[in-house]
């Protein structure tokens, strides 16, 4: 007999109706002996299992419990009640799974509202929770979506290394790989770690992003993009920062910071459609917490939209370009900052740009994604293009409402001499990368990629809050437990 997932059936029904089927899912709710509430995680709704109290052994009866495991086999009928527009009269029931009732008390698969924070301690359970069952399927239709994009738009999927001996950002936080006896670890003459006997023969950490390796890919095959876990060893406890999280980095030959702003649009906006067409149940439900943890808000900091709405009115908005200058004149003049109320005042030209003044800008100034153009190049990474004044170079952010930056992603420095002199400028070891600087010797070209936070854009389109959310099994400070 077929085995049918409870979204296939739900969506496809008619041809099936009046023949038997086999389902299997876990019980959500048990009412009255009688209804069973099934759920199988293919979606957020369940399938109404009837059973007739009389046609059943009291013992199953007795073991249906919320939690338990079962195998369903029945008539596919039209339901007569409300709530659901199908349902199985119920024919063979097998317990699978158990469910060990005095455990399940200390458990969030009890049937109650519980904290996100409980909901984190136990993420080996959560998955199982209609919210974090919306949020993750959600997570993969994003995932999917983004594979989708650059496969039709004619990109290469490359592997990048998660083992590396290049910090790509320059920031130093990263985590150490070795293989010494912790106990034992040899060192040389001079008493400093002998990192020439380690397993790889030089130092190495968990890399911080593909971008460096990907780009070496795009001189040979022209468009490519790395999709990959990457480590950041930051102690910071907020609710954006992970030390695990996934990154999204697309580099393409021939293109300049225009090019890369047209991607990156056209790219978010393909992504939140495609969830907006494919994840509506989920969505419907992530929309309807969304709007109930407004009304805990005071109402000056109530979202103006709710969050389908927010989605569909990024994919509608065509993005607001601004240079980085004329978004530090807004921000000067602004009455926020005239009156302190920003956390982090703007005094002048050359400031690192904080949440709070990104948020401002989308959200308050010119109520739309913006993208910010041509930074300092002193706050930016060695390897972004200098731009001809001299002050500049040609990097790029994307600033979503809720979140700030979602992007953020530059033309490359494919000048030699340039990029040979930026890295001794800012003091990056050019032995260690001679590969990458090797890479603009023979046939250097314009390029231009950027990198996307995957949980950053899951964040955005969930309505979620925190990072730790959003991601499966969060690694933060003083947190792997799973």
């Amino acid at each position: 007999m077929e085995k049918r997932t409870i979204k296939d059936l739900l969506g496809n029904y008619k041809k099936q109706l009046h023949h038997d089927i086999t389902v299997q899912g876990w019980v959500r709710a048990f009412r009255s002996n009688r209804f069973i509430a099934l759920n199988d995680g293919s979606t957020i709704d369940n399938l109404q299992i009837v059973v007739d109290f009389d046609k059943f052994d009291e013992e199953i009866i007795k073991n249906i419990k919320t939690a338990s495991s079962l195998k369903v086999t029945g008539e596919l009928v039209e339901s007569q009640g409300q709530g659901q527009s199908i349902e199985i009269i119920a024919k063979k029931i097998q317990i699978l799974g158990d469910n060990f009732s005095e455990q399940l008390e200390k458990t969030v698969l009890q049937p109650k509202k519980h904290s996100l924070e409980v909901l984190r301690e136990q993420a080996h359970l959560r998955f199982r929770t209609n919210l974090f069952g919306a949020v993750f399927r959600v997570r993969s239709t994003v995932s999917f979506a983004i594979h989708q994009f650059f496969n039709q738009n004619h990109f290469f999927y490359i592997h990048t290394p998660l083992i590396t001996g290049a910090d790509a950002e320059g920031a130093g936080e990263m985590f150490r790989v070795t293989n010494f006896d912790l106990n034992q670890i040899p060192r040389d003459e001079n008493g400093d770690i002998d990192f020439e006997q380690d397993f790889f023969g030089k130092k190495t950490s968990l890399t911080v992003s593909g971008q460096l390796n990907v780009e070496t890919a795009m001189m040979g095959l022209g468009r490519v993009y790395t999709f990959g876990p990457t480590f950041r060893a930051e102690n910071s406890n907020t609710t954006r920062h992970l030390a695990e999280f996934w990154m999204v980095e697309p580099e393409v030959a021939f293109n300049n910071l225009e090019d890369n702003i047209d991607l990156a649009e056209d790219f978010l906006k393909y992504v939140i459609s495609y969830v907006l067409e494919n994840c509506k149940e989920d969505l419907e439900f992530l929309d309807k917490r969304f709007a109930e943890e407004q009304k805990q808000k005071p109402e000056k900091d109530r979202a103006k939209e709710g969050l389908i709405e927010k989605l569909q009115s990024v994919v509608k908005k065509r993005f607001k370009r601004v240079s980085y200058t004329e978004a530090i004149e807004i921000l000067l003049n602004s009455k926020e900052n005239k009156k302190g109320k920003f956390q982090f005042p703007i005094e002048e030209w050359g400031a690192d740009l904080q949440s709070e003044h990104e948020r401002f800008l989308v959200e308050k100034y010119f109520e739309s994604p913006v993208v910010l153009f041509d930074y300092p190049k002193e706050i930016k990474a060695f390897y972004m293009r200098l731009n001809e004044d001299g002050k500049t170079v040609s990097a790029m952010d994307v600033l979503f409402p809720g979140i700030g930056e979602i992007i953020g992603g530059s033309q490359r420095e494919e000048r030699y001499d340039v990029l040979k002199e930026k890295m001794n400028a800012m003091h990056v070891d050019t032995k260690e990368l001679w590969w990458y600087l090797d890479t603009r010797k023979f046939g250097s070209v314009p390029h231009a990629g950027f990198g996307l936070g995957l949980e950053r854009l899951v964040l955005f389109v969930t309505g979620m809050t925190n990072i730790r959310d959003v991601i499966p099994f969060p690694r933060s400070p003083k947190t792997a437990e799973f």
